[in-house]
């Protein structure tokens, strides 16, 4: 493996791989100051500090802070105890000659300060224009209304000639999905740029540092001298500049903009759980600057987007599993009106298309094959389950936007089946559902050539990006419409309803045919949903592998229904539903706590029915259990959102109230608001596997935003 290019040695065939913090210089608009702690001795600064501060004759390296600027060292003293590591802390203060200047202060790491100097710009109005804005983002009922909307504020509060929403794809490809811009440029919305324009590690990057700003393209960089920063032990290594504002950029990313004409950038990142979503790409065509409160308003509001954008994207959930669950209920309708659960979802109606977006739909289970809808013919449809069994790894969903590319022997019926999404419904080889999208004939539109990322020029030197961002348009054909998250998690959901069916009704043939045993018996016991089946006395007939899984191995001997009860902690309560089942046959629906022995407890929810084979003939009983551990985490990361939430209201609230009085406490509310808002949305749905991930990417986003506000009210409230 080659070795990663250093900054500024990188060319196009290794960029992806260039060490862009370690840039060991700065863009001229600033200058940066490194000091070891706790002695606040200099150790390293950019050639410009003078321009920024009085410097003696002799070099400041080895001073102390307090004699090289004692006004400086004076106005970050009180701050130096707090933590310094992921949202810049910006102190404002006078220099000698009575000019205000910004202190923006990280910690690279222990024991190593770094301090970026800037020129001051005019304050900020921090209620009114913010507060509009974060009630506009807080409103927005859709996607794309929110993109608009949030194109829109940041073209008002920057003045930046081109403002741009970014989202990145599975694939990592970009595409500009909203823009606001100056009347004669031309338009670049729709358009998408290949993964490659924005290398692994600058990704990285954008997600520690949430705010770039390049003042100048044309710039000439300020080293930062020594180039390597001295350590106690004597050694030496390159500076960590990942989270400097004035870092400079690679020149490579400098000569891409200069062939898009653009002068000066604004990148600003979208965080949605825990990943980059994407950007809010800001162009000038001439310099511009952004000072310390204006990139910290643009942060703040940057993060009630990625809220929204959480928000909204649990909402779709919630109404894609809605949508199953009708069909769930549709599923029990079926079974006891006709007998049969496979009516409801090949009756004619679309109920089976709509939640997936789907064109035609099938089912084969069991030899049978029903469809609904557009599909191929039922010998292919028999050939996709084989292809699907032949995979090294069953998986319970496999999707595909391009069928024909996978397994070119389907080529042929792309105009039906290009598109596919399957989930198992057993664990016999052949059984799926199986879900189908046709031909979507795509003219793309590319910002410039994707395959054309390298032009050499009349020298081997002469190396640069793609010189031409002209609109490139690519005929994409034998490709369906990508299947979305939401959609794939729907088919997941309704394969798990119809498997429960499925693991329900064989079990019940188990107890009404034992001289199918053999066979039927093998689809209870490998199912991953432990089960247990009983004859009329309370005899235990099976109890399948996921169900003697869960139990410790010190356990007492299964033999009738009535040794289940020393299991659960409920062992009373156990004991007398289960008499309430023989005696009664009446169904059992409850949740207990099993005895895990060395391992942690389990939440069970348990499903016992008697299996009648007259009204008044009962041939046994069949238990399921699900376990609720999920739904437990689920609950327990929403108390403790709310907990959260709650907290940092009354903390930051008590710090913004003595600092700012309403105005910051309304700003606060609103920040509030739309974290309580998301939280709602999210929980509404039944998407427990990812609800605590996506709550925790909410309260992050939140209380970054209240300290982000709090760190904005004490900065333009230094001098009053």
């Amino acid at each position: 493996m080659s070795l990663s290019p250093g900054f500024g040695t990188a060319t196009l065939d290794n960029c992806e791989r260039e060490q862009i913090h370690l840039a060991g210089s700065v863009q001229p608009h600033g200058a940066l100051l490194v000091l070891s702690e706790p002695d606040m001795l200099v150790v390293q600064t950019s050639t410009n500090l003078g321009r920024f501060i009085p410097l003696p004759p002799a070099s400041p390296l080895g001073m102390t802070l307090a004699s090289l600027a004692p006004t400086l060292a004076s106005a970050i003293a009180p701050h130096l105890g707090e933590p310094l590591d992921s949202v810049l802390l910006a102190i404002r203060c006078k220099t000698s000659d009575g000019s205000l200047l910004d202190a923006m202060m990280h910690r690279p790491r222990p024991g190593l300060l770094i301090i970026e100097i800037e020129r001051s710009g005019p304050p900020l109005d921090l209620t009114g224009p913010i507060q509009t804005s974060l009630k506009s983002i807080v409103a927005a009922d859709t996607l794309a209304a929110l993109c608009d909307e949030t194109a829109w504020i940041f073209r008002d509060l920057t003045g930046y000639d081109r403002v741009m929403v970014y989202r990145f794809d599975e694939e990592g490809h970009g595409a500009v999905i909203s823009e606001q811009k100056r009347p004669d440029l031309e338009a670049l919305l729709g358009n998408r740029y290949p993964a490659t324009d924005i290398p692994h590690i600058a990704r990285k990057l954008y997600e520690r540092n949430r705010v770039r700003v390049l003042v100048d393209v044309a710039y000439t960089p300020v080293p930062v001298l020594p180039r390597l920063t001295p350590s106690g032990d004597g050694e030496e290594s390159e500076l960590d500049m990942s989270l400097c504002v004035l870092r400079s950029t690679s020149p490579i990313h400098l000569q891409y903009l200069k062939n898009m004409g653009v002068a000066a950038t604004l990148v600003v990142s979208l965080m949605v759980d825990g990943r980059l979503w994407g950007l809010i790409s800001c162009h000038h065509y001439s310099t511009r600057s952004l000072h310390f409160e204006a990139r910290a308003v643009c942060e703040l509001l940057a993060e009630a987007v990625a809220t929204r954008i959480t928000a909204l994207e649990g909402f779709i959930q919630s109404q894609v599993e809605l949508s199953v669950r009708r069909i769930e209920q549709r599923i029990i309708e079926s079974i006891n009106r006709d007998g049969d659960w496979r009516t409801s979802l090949f009756d004619g109606s679309t109920s089976l298309l709509t939640p997936l977006g789907a064109s035609g739909a099938a089912l084969l289970f069991e030899g049978q094959c029903l469809t609904v809808g557009d599909v191929p013919g039922t010998q292919r449809l028999r050939e996709i389950a084989a292809w699907l069994d032949s995979h090294p790894h069953r998986a319970q969903v496999y999707s595909t936007t391009a069928l024909g590319t996978d397994a070119p022997r389907f080529l042929p019926i792309g105009d039906v089946a290009s598109g596919l999404l399957a989930t198992i419904v057993s664990n016999t080889p052949g059984e799926y559902l199986l879900w189908f999208r046709p031909e979507q004939v795509q003219n793309i539109t590319w910002g410039g050539n994707p395959a054309d990322a390298v032009i050499v020029g009349a020298t081997p030197d002469d190396l640069s990006p793609r010189r031409s961002f002209a609109q490139w348009h690519q005929r994409v054909q034998g490709t369906a419409q990508a299947w979305t998250a939401s959609e794939i998690t729907a088919a997941r959901l309704i394969g798990e309803t119809v498997m429960d069916v499925v693991l329900q009704f064989r079990a019940v043939r188990l107890l009404i045919a034992q001289a199918q045993l053999g066979e039927v018996s093998r689809q209870v016991v490998d199912s991953d949903q432990p089960v247990l089946i009983a004859d009329e006395s309370g005899l235990l007939l099976m109890v399948n592998q996921a169900f003697d899984q869960m139990l410790p191995l010190q356990r007492p001997q299964l033999a009738h229904l009535d040794d289940l009860a020393e299991l659960f902690y409920e062992s009373r309560d156990v004991s007398r539903r289960l008499a309430d089942l023989r005696t009664t046959h009446r169904a059992w629906r409850g949740e207990v706590q099993l005895r895990a022995g060395q391992g942690p407890d389990r939440a069970l929810l348990v499903r016992a029915d008697p299996v009648f084979s007259a009204p008044e003939r009962v041939l046994g009983y069949v238990l399921l259990f699900t376990d609720l551990t999920s739904r437990k985490q689920a609950d327990q990361a929403r108390r403790l959102f709310q907990e959260d939430i709650a907290q940092s209201q009354s903390t930051a609230g008590a710090r913004l109230d003595m600092r700012a009085g309403m105005a910051a406490q309304s700003l606060l509310a609103t920040v509030l608001e739309n974290a309580q808002l998301a939280a709602l949305e999210i929980t509404d749905g039944g998407d427990t596997e990812n609800m605590g991930r996506r709550l925790e990417s909410v309260r992050a986003s939140t209380r970054r935003a209240a300290e982000m506000l709090d760190r904005l009210i004490r900065h333009a409230g230094q001098l009053d």
